[in-house]
């Protein structure tokens, strides 16, 4: 067994004015498993970039084993032995789960494929993936994307391996696979496994110890276990109150869904019928792939429906294009980021300006004094100029909250706080709330089971394109709603077949 010592030292890294990382130097021990914790904008994943090569450091080093190294790339970090599974999986669409499998590999697209495949099949049943070699890219969940890139940094050697929210959107029985093959790597292969997580009990879970970022410096290291309060105060310098939750009565119906179904390649739903009234939240939960994602496009005239109908304050939406949702009151946030909710090469400024100004003309000067506003207003950690792609992940989802219109009629959101810390979450949660109060209708999905008790009015549960509703959540608990999305609703008092 090979262990494989890492060391970063005095690493300083700018945006602008943004000291991204301010002199952070850390060692990690080849075999151990480590969580990188922080607030949204510490600078974790600017660390972990550097360290795998898709970003140069301003200054600092890199050692691997006692020798400094310097590469320059993704490529040759992991010619290096180090490699990252990116927050937003970087693949081809266009190809195939093999075809992404092999893309970069010693050989490139001319490797023997069905050696190939064999090699993908193997690692991924090591980890109970289920990753279908021919099916194209742009067909697989973002959870499934997330898999086939840890399958194929394993199949390229790498040594330490640094995994950015590697447990978004997967069930708790494929995240217990996963955690006990890291352990299992660690312990008899000498890997390394560098954590970055906001899910404070996945990282209490798996790793051996922490390092705590606050505002692009190194504010601590601790040895776990440790408890999720000692974890928090650390990272934010105190513990946070608990959520409390408000009362409110509902208005009349403002989104209608009539005996609708709705068809995929891989699944449908028949005979849908819900009615969603103005101030109420209700939360979607339910495996990637479950039909989540068809129902939400549905309310939102992203999707076509087979048979039934949709109604938008009693107007019928039937066959409309989202752009008629829109001008209806409704509003759709997308999970992927930067492939449909953001426009990577824009900077704020351009992404305000086109949610904000009106006709051919754009007054510049007043979109930036309105992105400024905006910046404050919702906490962004960055400047008016910035490319959206410059921002961290939590900031990114912070600038998609800005570009939503201040009183819609419904909001649908794609989890809407993926990848954000739990204060992060919590503020994103204040700003929905405030909606709600006004009386918008939220419709959200989430791989929090926490996030969609504590903040849902109704829970609807889906598995294989049937759907169950929870209309009490505060009588199901964490561990009973997992228990349901895998399929389990036999054991179960408090849900009703919906489709």
């Amino acid at each position: 067994m090979i262990f494989m010592d890492v060391e970063v030292k005095n690493i300083h890294k700018r945006f602008g004015p943004v000291h991204a990382n301010n002199d952070i130097s850390v060692t990690f021990k080849g075999g151990n498993i480590v969580g990188i914790l922080g607030e949204n904008g510490a600078g974790k994943s600017t660390l972990m970039k550097i360290l795998s090569g898709f970003q140069p450091a301003d200054s600092g080093e890199i050692w691997i084993d006692g020798r400094p190294v310097d590469y320059h790339g993704p490529r040759a970090a992991i010619a290096h032995g180090v490699g990252m599974l990116q927050q937003d999986p970087l693949d081809v669409p266009a190809f195939t789960v093999l075809e992404n499998f092999i893309y970069g590999a010693p050989g490139g697209m001319n490797l023997n494929r069905p050696q190939a495949q064999r090699q993908l099949s193997e690692v991924s049943q090591r980890f109970g993936f289920d990753l279908d070699p021919e099916t194209p890219i742009n067909r697989l969940s973002i959870a499934q994307r997330q898999q086939l890139e840890i399958v194929r940094l394993l199949a390229l050697g790498v040594k330490l391996l640094i995994l950015d929210e590697p447990t978004t959107g997967i069930s708790a029985e494929q995240k217990n696979v996963l955690f006990e093959a890291l352990r299992n790597l660690a312990k008899n292969d000498g890997l390394s496994v560098l954590l970055v997580s906001h899910k404070l009990e996945d990282v209490i879970a798996l790793c051996d110890e922490v390092v705590v970022l606050r505002a692009g410096k190194l504010v601590g290291t601790k040895q776990l276990p440790a408890t999720t309060d000692e974890l928090v105060t650390l990272m934010f310098g105190e513990e946070l109150a608990p959520h409390q939750p408000e009362d409110i009565e509902f208005g009349d119906t403002v989104l209608k869904l009539d005996r609708v179904h709705l068809a995929s390649k891989r699944l449908s739903i028949t005979d849908l019928s819900l009615e969603v009234r103005a101030g109420e939240v209700i939360g979607l939960a339910g495996l990637d792939g479950s039909g989540q994602r068809l129902m939400m496009r549905a309310c939102v005239g992203l999707e076509k429906c087979v048979a039934g109908d949709v109604f938008i304050n009693g107007q019928r939406m039937t066959g409309q294009a989202y752009r008629s949702f829109m001008q209806h009151g409704v509003s759709f946030g997308a999970a992927g980021r930067l492939e449909e909710g953001l426009i990577a090469g824009l900077t704020l400024t351009e992404h305000i300006a086109l949610v904000s100004e009106r006709g051919m003309v754009i007054d510049w000067a007043r979109a930036r004094q309105h992105t400024e506003t905006q910046i404050k207003l919702y906490d962004v950690r960055g400047h008016a100029d910035n490319m959206i792609e410059q921002l961290s992940g939590g900031n990114q989802q912070r600038v998609l909250m800005a570009l939503l219109p201040e009183n819609p009629v419904v909001l649908v959101l794609e989890q809407p706080t993926r990848g954000l810390d739990v204060d992060s979450a919590r503020w994103i949660w204040q700003q929905l709330l405030k909606r709600r109060a006004d009386g918008t209708a939220i419709i959200f999905s989430s791989a929090e089971l926490d996030e969609i008790v504590t903040y849902s009015d109704r829970i609807l549960v889906f598995y294989a394109g049937q759907i169950y509703e929870i209309r009490d959540p505060d009588a199901v608990s964490i561990d009973e709603l997992g228990r349901l999305i895998g399929g389990d609703f036999q054991s179960s008092d408090h849900v009703e077949r919906l489709a």
